[in-house]
C-alpha cells in the first residue's frame, strides 16, 4: 500500500495533463485555407438587433454553433445578391445543423425586419437575417473591423459601400477569422465541412 500515494498523484498529473490538452485543443483555432483564422478569437461588442421574425437577436444569438456572417443591404444591385446566393449554396451543401448563415443589414433606414424576411426568402428563408438601429449596426460591424459608407445619390436614393467579406463567428459567439472576396465555394465548402463540431 506504500505505493499508493504514489499512484494517485500520477492519475492525478495524468487527469491535469489530459484536461489541459483538452482545453488547448478546444481553443485552437480552426484551419482554413480560403480564409484567415485569427490566432486567438475575438469578443464581440454588445448590440441589440431584431431579426427577420421580429425576435430580439443580440450575441447570445451567435453561441452554440458556428456562424457564417455577411454584411450587406437589400437594395444592393450587385454584390449582395451574388453573395446571398453563394450563402444558400453553402448552407445546401455543408448541410451541418451547427452552422448558421447569417445576413446583417447596413441600411437599417431601409431594412426593417419585414423587407429583411421578404428579401432573404427570395434565395433561401433558411438564411438568417438580422437588422437594428444605426449606433447598433455600426457598433457591430467595427467589432469585426467591417466598414460601411453611405453614398448619397439622386433626391433620396442612396448606395452603400460595404465590405464583402464573410466573417466566421466561433460557437462561444467569438470572432474566428476571415473569408476575403473573391469566395470559391468548393473552398468555402471544405473549410466549413472540417469546422470542429460541438
Amino acid at each position: 500500500m506504500r505505493h499508493a500515494p504514489v499512484i494517485v498523484a500520477v492519475l492525478a498529473a495524468v487527469a491535469i495533463g489530459a484536461g489541459l490538452a483538452l482545453r488547448d485543443r478546444a481553443a485552437a483555432p480552426p484551419m482554413l485555407r480560403a480564409g484567415t483564422a485569427l490566432p486567438e478569437p475575438r469578443a464581440l461588442p454588445e448590440f441589440s438587433f431584431t431579426d427577420q421574425a421580429g425576435r430580439p437577436f443580440g450575441p447570445e444569438s451567435f453561441r452554440g454553433h458556428w456562424s457564417l456572417v455577411f454584411t450587406g443591404f437589400t437594395h444592393c444591385p450587385d454584390v449582395c445578391p451574388t453573395t446571398l446566393a453563394l450563402m444558400s449554396e453553402l448552407r445546401r451543401r455543408v448541410s451541418r445543423e451547427d452552422i448558421r448563415f447569417v445576413f446583417v443589414s447596413v441600411d437599417p433606414e431601409r431594412d426593417t425586419p419585414g423587407v429583411v424576411a421578404g428579401y432573404l426568402a427570395h434565395f433561401d428563408p433558411a438564411l438568417v437575417g438580422a437588422t437594428g438601429a444605426r449606433p447598433e449596426m455600426e457598433r457591430f460591424t467595427a467589432g469585426l473591423g467591417l466598414a460601411q459608407v453611405r453614398n448619397p445619390g439622386v433626391g433620396d436614393e442612396y448606395t452603400v459601400d460595404h465590405s464583402t467579406a464573410f466573417v466566421l463567428l466561433s460557437p462561444d459567439g467569438k470572432l474566428a477569422g476571415y473569408f476575403q472576396a473573391p469566395h470559391s465555394a468548393d473552398a468555402l465548402v471544405a473549410d466549413l465541412s472540417a469546422l470542429p463540431r460541438k
